[in-house]
């Protein structure tokens, strides 16, 4: 992987991306180069860099030092991309296949040059128009095992894990989420983002004591327990597929923490979409959010079977115990984004594009309250089967 040798920040530009690419040999002196800047502008640039004679193609995502959703007075720390660019060669080791490959990096233009994956398709703009993707919970439920094992206490020399978590300190990011997900949409703060006809729920869930209770705790693991280099932003829209292959993309939030908010966020991008689906369009949901569980804990059992550095892993009834917290964290992280993402500042596309006032405000509410009672009951919810009869009582 080739890295960069340049001091200054500055932003790029079509023109400058190309000769980036030129510079870093990454096309031949006959390449025909073309770039288009096809991210959203809010927290980074992504230039997709083609040659018009071959079609082979490169992306160059640059973090910008600020949120532009915000403005400047939301700065942004450029360490970042730094923190993206190892996390996809960390992961990659393990979930072969299943991230873009990394050309080369940069830390003081805050840059990586990755794989093109313009051939494949964001799965939540996807999954909205109705799209199956029959190999997605299959390729998740792996890469959630290989990438969250092979980075554990499980699997790793104490020494050689500890010092993993020191380089994937990741500070700046992990207070965004410690806010927006687990401290803003439970109170009355200028964050938030909801429609006046959900204003009542809103103010439940901000009186609801219980609720806040469990949302505590779950915020205490989030900050505390450094279990396994996390992807950190896992949802539906950091995801490539097709029918025949996934990547898994953007893990700038990355950092060591609880081994279920991976899973919890996946899932809970998923039960979105159970809740804006009907008929057979909502069971083919339903089959990714059984089997993405029982791709993961099978495999991550098995791993954990044979585990060199755990010597209790042989001591009956020590894999379900391992299994069975992080269900229940997996369940808790599940309803904080379910509703972070109905009423905080960052929504989703699923339920926002809803044109009819009616039905979304319905299915704003149905979320919420699937949101609500995966965190106060995710203790007597025993089984992933029961998580789906849940979606299915209420309505």
């Amino acid at each position: 992987m080739a890295v960069v040798a340049k001091k200054r920040y500055e932003s790029l530009t079509q023109e400058t991306a190309i000769s980036l690419a030129i510079q870093l040999s990454l096309f031949s002196n006959e390449a025909q180069l073309v770039c288009e800047e096809i991210g959203d502008g809010n927290l980074n640039y992504v230039f997709h860099i083609t040659d018009q004679a071959s079609g082979k193609g490169v992306i160059i995502k640059q973090a910008l030092p600020y949120a532009k959703v915000i403005g400047e007075s939301w700065p942004l720390t450029l360490k970042r991309a730094k923190i993206e660019a190892s996390a996809l060669q960390k992961h990659g080791e393990y979930a072969v296949g299943l991230v873009p490959k990394v050309y080369a990096t940069d830390e003081h233009l805050a840059i990586t040059v990755m794989e093109d994956l313009s051939h494949l398709e964001i799965v939540r703009e996807g999954l909205i128009k109705g799209e199956s993707y029959p190999k997605l919970s299959t390729d998740i439920g792996e890469y959630l095992a290989l990438t969250l094992f092979n980075t554990s206490d499980f699997a790793l020399h104490p020494f050689e894990k500890k010092a993993l978590v020191v380089e994937f300190s990741n500070p700046e990011l992990c207070k965004i989420t410690e806010d927006l997900i687990f401290t803003d949409p439970f109170f009355d703060r200028d964050t938030n983002d909801f429609e006046a006809a959900l204003q009542s729920e809103v103010e439940a869930i901000w009186n609801n004591n219980l609720l806040k209770l469990e949302v505590a705790k779950l915020k205490r693991s989030f900050l505390t327990e450094a279990e396994a280099l996390l992807h950190g932003d896992l949802h539906t829209g950091s995801i490539f597929a097709s029918e025949e292959e996934t990547k898994v993309i953007d893990p700038e939030f990355a950092f060591y923490g609880p081994i279920g908010f991976d899973i919890g966020l996946f899932l809970a991008n998923l039960i979105v979409q159970s809740i804006t689906r009907e008929g057979k369009q909502r069971d083919v949901i339903h089959g990714h959010i059984h089997n993405t569980w029982v791709t993961f804990s099978s495999k991550f059992t098995e791993s954990l079977k044979q585990s060199e550095f755990d010597l209790f892993n042989d001591v009956e009834g020590y894999d379900a115990f391992v299994l069975e917290k992080v269900f229940r964290d997996s369940l808790g992280f599940a309803g904080c984004e379910l509703i972070r993402r109905t009423i905080g500042l960052a929504h989703v596309k699923d339920l926002d594009s809803i044109e009819n006032q009616e039905r979304r405000i319905l299915l704003k509410k149905r979320t919420l309250k699937v949101g609500e009672r995966l965190i106060v009951s995710r203790q007597e919810i025993d089984s992933i089967d029961a998580v789906i009869e849940l979606l299915g009582e209420i309505q």
